[in-house]
């Protein structure tokens, strides 16, 4: 596991729950991974010359953080073990196009909500899905993990946009507003979030997906429907830990998908211009 952050300690416990030995790769070392209150018997590596050999790799960093995980990829990597890139965004293996990995790549969705509260500690606030590709080392993937239910699509892009809706109206606007998902429930924000899925859904269409307007508008439902107001995004957790936010491997990826297909989208553009305002520091 490459990364120790939500993502990385809630599929740390999956793969150890399904009895395999699992190492998380970390840059600053802490002393134990406990999720939901119970410890995860995993191996805290912290040197990339330390990489054990393994079966499988799972990429768990944001997309920004790829650059930095490099040297542990590189370790990792023996050209058998299938590279698991669990990453947000439609840019999945573009994010490592640049590496020359030789290992297979299977890129992957996961819908949960989960929070690194400090290092090594996860809380998870809803069940946790994930989605790959039906063929190639998608196939052999569900096995991987317990208590995380595992989808197989032949249709990946059209499901890594669906994912994109998810993230393109809600991480920005709590980011910004650095409120939880009961932002979304004051005046005026719904029909800034329905532009925001609308001009995306456009965007989408022309990139070759099967999404509708009527997926925007399931989503705008959702939101108005309820859900748990205390629950947040990945981009509000990581404005209160200070650290950058992956808004241009979401919303940049948008804009620049739109910009290739000459498609305006005024509202995620301004987002954008919004989000690259903000400085990490810039944190109550």
């Amino acid at each position: 596991m490459i990364g120790g952050g939500a993502i990385g300690g809630i599929l740390a416990a999956a793969a150890h729950s399904a009895g395999h030995e699992v190492s998380v790769c970390v840059r600053t070392p802490f002393e134990r991974l406990v999720v939901d209150g119970a410890e995860v018997p995993a191996a805290i590596v912290t040197d990339p010359q330390d990489a054990p050999e393994v079966d499988w790799i799972l990429l768990t960093t944001k997309v920004q953080d790829v650059a930095s995980a490099a040297p542990w990829l590189r370790g990792l990597d023996n050209g058998r073990a299938p590279i698991v890139l669990v990453q947000n965004g439609v840019e999945h293996e573009e994010s490592v196009s640049g590496l020359d990995l030789r290992g297979p790549l299977l890129p992957a969705l996961i819908y949960v909500s989960a929070e690194r509260v400090r290092p090594g500690q996860v809380v998870r606030r809803s069940p946790a899905a994930m989605i790959v590709p039906a063929e190639g080392p998608g196939e052999r993937f569900p096995e991987l993990l317990a208590e995380i239910k595992v989808s197989r699509t032949a249709d990946f892009r059209t499901e890594a946009w669906r994912k994109m809706l998810m993230n393109l109206a809600a991480n920005p606007i709590t980011a910004l507003t650095l409120r939880r998902l009961d932002v979304l429930h004051e005046p005026g924000v719904p029909e800034l979030a329905a532009a925001v899925l609308g001009e995306a859904v456009e965007v989408a269409r022309a990139e070759g997906t099967t999404l509708t307007q009527a997926d925007a508008d399931k989503l705008i439902n959702a939101y108005n429907s309820g859900g748990d107001p205390e629950n947040g995004t990945s981009m509000l957790y990581d404005r209160l830990a200070g650290l950058p936010t992956e808004h241009e491997h979401i919303t940049g990826a948008l804009v620049r998908a739109a910009a290739r297909h000459g498609i305006p989208t005024p509202q995620n553009q301004t987002l954008l211009t919004l989000l690259r305002a903000i400085r990490p520091s810039q944190v109550h």
